[in-house]
């Protein structure tokens, strides 16, 4: 849910910060207060277009934040932020958008800097803002598909991830398939092409770790100078006129005189012992190592002809001599394939049969779980409309199967489209008035109808779409009486499984109110300046008595209020 909201700079909006809390929150106030401005700042915040228009004249940029919550574990927030490479802890995210007066945008998610279209994916995962002429989810046929899946829950999940599996196996064979049946110009060139690779790897004959062994031993050439003078001078220093270890053989030989006498000395005695010993046998290595010491200028130019070589190879194979050699056996497997081409295709071909007869098995199987929940979702939303005195509408889910090419699968005689999840294509269509023929819903028009139609499928799909805040911008409009309430008390029932904010001219829909907001401007030293209250029971029933008679407000219009409270205070109680 959305908890907390700031604005600052946002068009007649200088600085508001709102705290926002379950269930149904409805904002009212006057025309032209400002509570369209502020769907619009969330709208900004979730990756709406921005405009250099919105910044609060005078200022130069306007700043929203917003702080989520995620109360289930499973929100689809999670995994979508988890693909971008955002943290999310405790359950809070904070998107957070800046717009400046030349029109560019600064975006945040969690303090990190995103794209626009990053946040608009995140943004779309919180909130969906659904206003009296703006297509949302609901209106677009591509997902039509996906709502009707999730309507069918765990039954149709689980068939598509046991289809998404097979579906997987039944790409990569085809790919490997494809790949194998291209012309026979193109494998020949391969074929050329792969064969020089593997004898030029071939050719250089290369050991693993050879690079690393050559470096340094070129290291040790090239040293070869200070590298001799440090073991001659150290050899001297121990065996030469200074002689050291005659010093420290002399100390050895005193302290042994003394040693059965004084049994601290005889512990003294042993470690110069030892070290005398240890340094006697490290001159002799010196001494061997003087002996063998040999600078080979033909040498130096072996290796640093082989690591050129090693080098070239490097640029054309892999950034190593393992990555070199992985590359060569790779090689030398797809040579094997395309000189046995034709039975690996065979084998292949035999393997995607078996493969699409049982990915067929499992898409028809998830074809005949939708179409079972399409038939439940038609039922529950033709009862939903009847509660919105929409009885005579009639709506249904049209399936097509996806047309495919000639290289497609056959179902029944016909070539079908596999995809990720299935065959299907689904779009919803509706018919408003008897006897007119069910059309898409995409292109219902009338505003009364189109409101209606919506808030019945939003309080079916709220269950379903995991949408943290459901936003409603003047969505009754056009109605009036008995639709009045049965869409107030619609919106009360979409907000029992998605936070609700809702901006509302009827009465019957503040009624409804867990939370009332009061939006009202005002002019301060020249400038409008716009405020949110939240109100109390009295609040309430005073600004229900506005919206009731307009300007003036009378007992009868308060009393009238109250009943209006009175009345959705019952049906709170009533609704499970």
């Amino acid at each position: 849910m959305l908890a907390e909201l700031s604005i600052k700079n946002f068009a007649i909006i200088e600085s508001l910060s709102l705290s926002f809390e379950k269930g149904l929150t409805v904002l009212t106030g006057e025309t032209g207060a400002g509570k369209s401005i502020i769907i619009d700042a969330i709208h900004l915040l979730i990756g709406g277009r921005g405009s250099a228009e919105f910044v609060r004249y005078g200022e130069t940029k306007a700043e929203i934040e917003g702080l989520f919550l995620l109360e289930q574990d499973d929100h689809p927030c999670y995994s979508k932020c988890a693909e971008l490479g955002i943290d999310i802890s405790d359950g809070m995210i904070v998107l957070r958008r800046e717009l400046t007066v030349n029109g560019k945008s600064v975006c945040r998610v969690n303090g990190k800097l995103v794209t626009i279209a990053t946040l608009r994916e995140i943004g779309s995962t919180l909130v969906d803002i659904h206003g009296q002429h703006e297509h949302q989810e609901l209106l677009d046929e591509s997902k039509h598909l996906h709502l009707l899946d999730e309507y069918g829950g765990e039954h149709i999940r689980d068939a598509l991830e046991e289809y998404g599996a097979l579906y997987a196996t039944y790409e990569r064979v085809k790919r490997q398939l494809q790949k194998l049946n291209e012309n026979e110009q193109q494998m020949a060139h391969r074929l050329d092409l792969l064969t020089f690779q593997l004898d030029e790897i071939q050719k250089a004959d290369l050991q693993i770790d050879e690079d690393e062994r050559l470096m340094e031993e070129r290291r040790k050439i090239v040293n070869f100078q200070k590298i001799y003078e440090a073991l001659q001078s150290s050899y001297e220093a121990l065996y030469g006129e200074q002689r050291g270890l005659d010093w420290i053989g002399l100390a050895m030989n005193h302290l042994d005189h003394v040693s059965d006498i004084d049994a601290s000395v005889k512990q003294a005695q042993e470690v110069v012992s030892n070290c005398y010993y240890l340094l006697e046998e490290v001159a002799h290595q010196l001494r061997e190592q003087l002996d063998q010491l040999e600078y080979d200028p033909l040498r130096l130019d072996e290796i640093e002809s082989r690591l050129n070589e090693i080098n070239h190879l490097k640029r054309k194979y892999g950034q190593t001599v393992r990555d070199i050699l992985e590359y060569a056996a790779k090689v030398e497997e797809e040579i094997e394939t395309i000189q046995h081409r034709d039975d690996h295709i065979h084998k292949l071909q035999t393997e995607l049969q078996s493969i699409t007869a049982d990915l067929l098995v499992e898409a028809k199987h998830i074809s005949e779980l939708r179409m079972q929940y399409a038939k439940q979702l038609i039922d529950d939303i033709h009862q939903e409309l009847k509660d919105l005195y929409m009885e005579k509408t009639t709506f249904d889910v049209v399936f097509r199967k996806r047309q495919g090419s000639y290289d497609d699968p056959l179902l029944d005689g016909t070539p079908v489209k596999l995809q990720a999840n299935g065959m299907d294509e689904v779009e919803f269509y509706i018919s408003t008035n008897p006897g007119e023929p069910l059309k898409p819903l995409a292109k219902v028009a009338s505003g009364g109808e189109l409101s209606r139609m919506m808030l019945a499928l939003k309080s079916i799909f709220s269950k379903h779409q995991g949408v943290t805040s459901i936003i409603f911008d003047e969505v009754d409009t056009g109605v009036s009486g008995r639709v009045a309430q049965a869409i107030a008390e619609k919106i009360y029932r979409v907000a029992r499984h998605s936070q609700v904010l809702c901006i509302s001219h009827l009465p019957q829909v503040a009624a409804m109110a867990d939370t009332h907001l009061f939006i009202e401007k005002e002019t301060i030293d020249g400038r409008t300046k716009t405020t949110v209250e939240a109100l109390n029971e009295e609040e309430k029933i005073n600004e229900i008595s506005r919206m009731i008679s307009g300007v003036e407000i009378t007992e009868l219009t308060k009393q009238h209020a109250r009943e209006l409270l009175q009345l959705a205070e019952k049906i709170k109680n009533e609704t499970v």
